[in-house]
């Protein structure tokens, strides 16, 4: 039998799927990241789980492994659940699938909530292409290093943070990446009090500043191109003029190719040339 990853809810026990409740039901062994978190929301599925329930967080994840293995050899089925989401995305769950990829043990999913689609697709902020980077660096160096690898991300991007260093990350990122970039703040997803604040970076970091609670996912538009720089391409300009082109034409298309002032660039050519 195989091992089975559950999505579970991210706050409202109605999203649960009957899939779910069913495997909850009648798994041998359910792994769970809280076992008083997986009991809650039993009972508010109305299921008494039948098969034996171990704790698997983080700090025990890899003690852990050996008994689900082997349970899973012998043929039992193991549901594998987080206290919110799909398992082993920034939560435990990685490790046990790898190894029972290695070993060819069936794995299969029970689909379920995710706080990162959720987020994306709540934002505001274009969903074709985007990357997920998990929890934010807790410290600084490092979280300078991962700031400045976003400042050329193309793609939207999807974080979780702390809401202990929530206002720290967004003011760190308003230096790094600049007060005018857009994201969301998602907070609370599916619960009570959920909320979503958009904005630029600038505006966000001036609300955190509030000391924001709960759960929070950020999303985070992508960066634009990369502005061109004038002096650099009069070389390229003179050249084709040198060549025969019409200097005005010139200019004009490689304004237009790399999103540079056409007359910006038509006249640092014209001076340049003057003073060849």
């Amino acid at each position: 039998m195989p091992l089975v990853l559950a999505g579970t809810p991210l706050g409202d026990s109605r999203d649960a799927s009957p899939r779910l409740a069913e495997a909850l039901a009648d798994a041998d062994v359910i792994a769970a990241e809280d076992t008083r978190r997986l009991r809650s929301l039993a009972t508010a599925l109305g299921v008494t789980p039948a098969g034996r329930v171990v704790s698997f967080y983080e700090d025990v994840e890899s003690a852990r492994l050996p008994k689900l293995l082997d349970a899973l050899r012998e043929g039992e089925t193991v549901l594998l659940v987080t206290d919110a989401g799909m398992p082993s995305v920034s939560d435990p769950g990685y490790r046990l699938v790898a190894a029972c990829a290695d070993e060819d043990l069936p794995v299969t999913c029970i689909p379920g909530p995710s706080a990162v689609t959720t987020a994306l697709a709540l934002s505001g902020l274009p969903p074709d292409r985007f990357c997920f980077e998990g929890f934010v660096p807790r410290k600084p160096g490092e979280r300078g290093r991962w700031l400045a690898e976003l400042a050329d991300e193309r793609r939207t991007t999807v974080f979780f943070e702390s809401p202990r260093r929530f206002a720290a990350t967004l003011a760190e990122a308003v230096e790094a990446l600049g007060g005018e970039r857009r994201a969301a703040v998602c907070r609370e997803l599916t619960k009570t009090y959920e909320e979503v604040r958009r904005g630029s970076l600038a505006e966000l970091a001036a609300w955190a500043e509030s000391d924001v609670k709960g759960e929070i996912t950020v999303v985070l538009a992508g960066a634009g191109p990369r502005r061109a720089n004038v002096e650099d391409l009069v070389g390229d300009v003179l050249a084709r003029v040198e060549a025969g082109e019409r200097l005005k034409s010139v200019a004009a298309e490689v304004a237009a190719a790399t999103g540079v002032s056409k007359n910006e660039l038509y006249n640092a050519a014209l001076a340049a040339r003057r003073d060849a």
